[in-house]
């Protein structure tokens, strides 16, 4: 499949609304934006955000750590390695990021693969509390990314 292209811009209100407002199916509704109160309410604020789908990336040191989420009805299409890839290369481009890191949920192995082709690795696997309950979570690192272009 063709690479896509993906612009990265800020996130308007109307953006993040619309993102609170997708609904995946089955399992993944855990990905669900109102599915945790503290994630929407990040999600909602205006001084917390950015867009491509929707990538938060939050800098310490040098390691961006990235939370990233591709609108549900393009998943499963293909497109997720190209989608991350343009966010690293945003987190690099714009944060100075030279490592990455990224948690993602256990059972979640279609994203867990997404992250691996693009050069993601296990790093540890913890559990959390989340959406109302304890889950377990893969954390995935990255090193530095091709050159923006």
């Amino acid at each position: 499949m063709a690479e896509a292209d993906f612009a990265i811009r800020p996130m308007t209100a109307a953006d993040a609304h619309a993102v609170a407002a997708w609904r995946y199916p089955g399992e993944y509704s855990f990905y669900d934006a109102d599915a945790d109160p503290d994630d929407l309410a990040e999600l909602l604020d205006p001084a917390r955000r950015e867009l491509a789908g929707f990538v938060m990336a939050k800098l310490t040191g040098r390691t961006a750590e990235i939370g990233l989420g591709l609108r549900p009805d393009l998943t499963g299409r293909g497109l997720g390695e190209s989608f991350v890839r343009a966010c690293l290369r945003f987190a690099s481009a714009a944060l100075g990021a030279q490592r990455y890191t990224l948690a993602v949920a256990a059972f979640n192995r279609r994203a867990i693969t997404v992250y691996e082709r693009a050069g993601f690795r296990e790093a540890e696997r913890f559990e959390h509390y989340t959406n109302g309950g304890l889950h377990s979570f893969i954390r995935m690192t990255r090193e530095t990314i091709e050159a923006p272009g």
